[in-house]
């Protein structure tokens, strides 16, 4: 080709292979990105799922108790208190000293001293007693001028009677006398009643001025009041030196080897604790529970002002321990402990956590997880212990359930959780 000829520039240029794509994926590129930001957008303003714990309704035991606070008590107690009025000794013993029975001398009295008298009042009981004498006295000559009426009368009416029977005299000389001696017979006898009542006024009136007088020697002794049961002493009334009444009580003793539990449980509770319950005695201040069983149920209730000063009816629960004391641990009287009473029992029930539970109304409710969503149900619920709860219907055996149900959680809501 000569330098001189010019090209053809008439046909066109033969493009590069790829060119073409490149330029149409640039143009869809911006539509892509949208689409993609648009999904973004989307997935972000979706609700995400709520995350929940959860549980699952198993079978199993169940049991039902009740725990309240009480304090221990020795079952037979015995009251130490005096027969008659006397002068107690002061006593030596002290609550937990220990007694031995028919051995230990737990107090003793003695007569009561006399009282002082002034010595006016001193005059006064001595004339007192000196017209009790006169008066006896003056009895004493009623009854010897009654006797001898009578003796007069009784031998007048011996001769009426011989001359009754020969007709001298008549009946009605007869009758007189014999009435006579009737009359006389109890004049005497009113004479004796009298005659004792004034030896009676005597013996009290010389009692009163006696009062002053010291006892004589050995004219009596003193009552020791011996320990009736192995024991401690557990409470003492009456340590000082005093005059004392029958019955005033001196001393409180008893064998801290018989002992028992009394729990003061309210009365809606103790309706349902049965003689022979199982019972765990807690924090009483050893390291393990103790084991006891419900030996009596009050059947009489009384009035308790709580510490909120609320009245409460409660009903005093008796429990006898079954295990032994560990060594180095012994409870005595009065002590704290904790019961926990076992009202209801089963060993195979379908249960569920309280904690997947709440109330809506007067109904039990609970959140059951179905395919990843929260679905309300209403379940019926027999016995609660407040750890799990009995399940009657509305929930099966493995189905997972909500604890503790956060307020996002409502009918038909995504969620994920773990156990």
């Amino acid at each position: 080709m000569n330098p001189s000829e010019t090209p053809d520039t008439s046909r066109p240029a033969r493009s590069r292979p790829g060119a073409s794509g490149r330029g149409r994926w640039r143009r869809y590129l911006p539509f892509a990105l949208g689409a993609a930001l648009l999904a973004a957008v989307i997935v972000a303003l979706q609700p995400k799922p709520v995350h929940v714990e959860t549980a699952v309704v198993t079978r199993g035991p169940l049991t039902v108790s009740v725990l309240e606070e009480g304090k221990t008590r020795i079952r037979h107690r015995y009251v130490v208190s005096p027969p008659v009025a006397g002068f107690l000794n002061r006593v030596d013993l002290r609550a937990g000293a220990p007694i031995e029975a028919g051995r230990t001398v737990l107090a003793t009295i003695e007569p009561e001293p006399p009282g002082l008298l002034d010595p006016r009042t001193r005059a006064q009981a001595e004339a007192r007693v000196k017209a009790a004498e006169s008066a006896r006295m003056f009895r004493d000559s009623e009854l010897q001028r009654a006797r001898a009426a009578l003796d007069l009368a009784e031998k007048e009416f011996a001769r009426a009677e011989a001359l009754r029977k020969t007709g001298v005299i008549s009946s009605q000389e007869w009758d007189a006398a014999e009435n006579r001696v009737r009359i006389l017979s109890r004049e005497v006898h009113a004479a004796e009643f009298s005659l004792q009542v004034a030896g009676f006024e005597v013996t009290q009136a010389e009692a009163a001025l006696m009062q002053s007088a010291p006892p004589e020697e050995g004219s009596s002794r003193a009552i020791r009041m011996v320990a009736p049961v192995d024991g401690f002493v557990l409470n003492v009334h009456e340590e000082n030196a005093r005059v004392i009444l029958p019955g005033q009580p001196i001393m409180e003793v008893g064998d801290p080897r018989d002992l028992e539990a009394e729990i003061e449980l309210l009365s809606s509770d103790a309706v349902a604790v049965q003689p022979g319950a199982e019972v765990s005695i807690e924090h009483w201040g050893g390291g393990a529970p103790l084991r006891g069983r419900v030996s009596l149920v009050e059947r009489g209730g009384f009035t308790k002002i709580s510490a909120l000063g609320v009245e409460e009816q409660r009903v005093k629960v008796r429990v006898d321990f079954l295990d032994p004391f560990p060594p180095g641990h012994e409870l005595g009287d009065r002590y704290r402990v904790e019961a926990r009473i076992v009202t209801w029992n089963d060993d195979d029930v379908l249960r569920v956590p309280t904690g997947a539970l709440f109330r809506r109304g007067g109904d039990w409710m609970t959140f059951a997880i179905e395919g990843g969503r929260a679905r309300l149900r209403k379940v019926g619920i027999a016995h609660n212990n407040g750890i799990m709860a009995e399940v009657q219907s509305g929930l099966s055996e493995g189905d997972e359930v909500i604890l503790y149900a956060p307020d996002l959680v409502h009918d038909g809501v995504r969620v994920t959780g773990d156990r």
